[in-house]
């Protein structure tokens, strides 16, 4: 039995839900998402909820799956999803020029990262950007793509990082002995 798979979906006023053969159709304030649904799966729409249902038992793996997907796609049209990214090192920064965001990352060169549709990149004090968009999936790859150009370095912590992300900090060199000794 799919504990998430037969959790109630709320739908909050103002987003409208069509659901066809293969999917699902999510419009909301911040958006329009089509979330593809699995064979075996539908959904019922009841009075301001929506429940996700599968034909038999050897669809179960794909119930919580769909429901969780189209769970994702009503909070993306609603409230929209967030990543915030912090960039630490001497000389490390960004900014936003027109549809790119250019990354001064200790390389020769500025890396100019294409912004993608449906995605909003803000950059605050050059060193803290944050991803924000309505499809979950989205925003969390644009975020790992941005964090992939420098990712911290282990032993001085330099690079983009996710915030709030733990690294495991490494020990430089404990004073080797020379060798002419």
């Amino acid at each position: 039995m799919s504990r998430i798979g037969n959790k109630i979906i709320a739908v909050p006023s103002g987003v409208k839900i069509q659901i066809k053969d293969d999917a699902v159709e999510v419009q909301g304030p911040k958006g329009k998402m089509r979330v593809v649904v699995p064979k075996g799966i539908h959904f019922e729409q009841k009075d301001g909820t929506l429940v996700a249902k599968r034909e038999s038992d050897d669809k179960r793996a794909l119930h919580g799956l769909a429901r969780a997907l189209v769970a994702n796609a009503v909070t993306g049209v609603t409230t929209g999803f967030k990543k915030d990214l912090d960039i630490v090192g001497v000389g490390y920064r960004a900014e936003v020029k027109g549809k790119n965001v250019v990354l001064a990352l200790g390389y020769s060169h500025p890396i100019e990262f294409p912004i993608p549709e449906g995605i909003a990149i803000t950059i605050e004090k050059q060193v803290h950007m944050v991803v924000t968009g309505a499809d979950k999936n989205q925003v969390g790859q644009v975020a790992a793509n941005l964090r992939a150009l420098r990712p911290p370095d282990p032993y001085k912590q330099k690079g983009v990082r996710i915030t709030g992300e733990r690294l495991k900090k490494k020990a430089g060199k404990a004073g080797a002995k020379s060798a002419a000794a």
